[in-house]
């Protein structure tokens, strides 16, 4: 038999977890310092030019279509301006810590459940790891939906955009990065929605009754955050965001069992 646990070993475990997720965590950051210059042209920067692939994509949808705003524009650049002497070296380091932490995120999510499961039932054990699981691949996919769909077409809007023709857009690079983490990351969280519902339906607090009921409202406010995050006047652009926060909704009623 297992010898039991006192509070202080599992203090002990616990600070031996944060140890080891510190560990992957600055080992990865090492190699995302060193690879940042080529992610960054590569990846980071993709979208500010004519030539990134989902501008080249619905190109060929809205060149069908008088009713989809135009994406063949084969010009489009913007050029991203430094004006603070340390930016560059600061937005160096914290992305890199970022997209550390993004590649450490499942390494953490097995930690945590290294942690807990000794407590859990073998039951409990079973769902709760196809919930880490379920967690952590969705939160690479809500990432990945908003670096190629949600930030490419909210920065595209917003770059262009003038009040007045006497106003040039010039984007610094501490607006871009910004910008470009905020809307990546708040959709690597918004796509925890259905574990979330899904950990709440567990303790009782939301059922698919609730969900159903409230099903026209979730739809108002998710189309009044659209309308926020993304404030272009066209349909299409509110759309790209609506759609996925939407299915979200319906995936979260979908794996509440009761």
């Amino acid at each position: 038999m297992a010898k039991e646990m006192s509070f202080w070993d599992h203090l002990e475990e616990l600070r031996w977890v944060f140890f080891r997720v510190a560990a992957v965590l600055l080992v990865f950051m090492v190699i995302s310092f060193l690879a940042m210059p080529f992610i960054f042209d590569r990846f980071i920067l993709a979208p500010t030019t004519s030539d990134f692939f989902l501008y080249r994509m619905l190109c060929a949808i809205s060149g069908e279509s008088a009713f989809l705003p135009d994406f063949c524009d084969d010009y489009f650049q913007v050029d991203i301006i430094n004006i603070n002497i340390a930016s560059q070296i600061l937005t160096h380091i914290s992305t890199a810590f970022w997209l550390a932490f993004v590649l450490t995120f499942p390494f953490l999510i097995y930690q945590i459940w290294k942690f807990i499961s000794p407590a859990l039932y073998k039951s409990e054990k079973r769902s709760v790891g196809w919930a880490f699981a379920f967690g952590t691949v969705m939160f690479f996919i809500g990432c990945a939906i908003g670096y190629m769909f949600i930030f490419p077409v909210v920065f595209r809007f917003l770059a262009g955009y003038q009040i007045s023709e006497a106003i040039v857009n010039h984007i610094s690079l501490d607006s871009y990065i910004g910008t470009f983490l905020m809307l990546v990351f708040v959709m690597g969280i918004a796509f925890e929605l259905p574990l979330l519902s899904w950990l709440l339906s567990k303790l009782g607090l939301v059922s698919k009754a609730l969900f159903r009921k409230y099903r026209r409202h979730a739809v108002v406010a998710l189309l009044i955050l659209s309308a926020i995050i993304t404030p272009a006047p066209d349909p299409f652009t509110l759309m790209i965001l609506f759609t996925p926060l939407y299915l979200l909704y319906e995936l979260s009623i979908l794996v509440i069992k009761q």
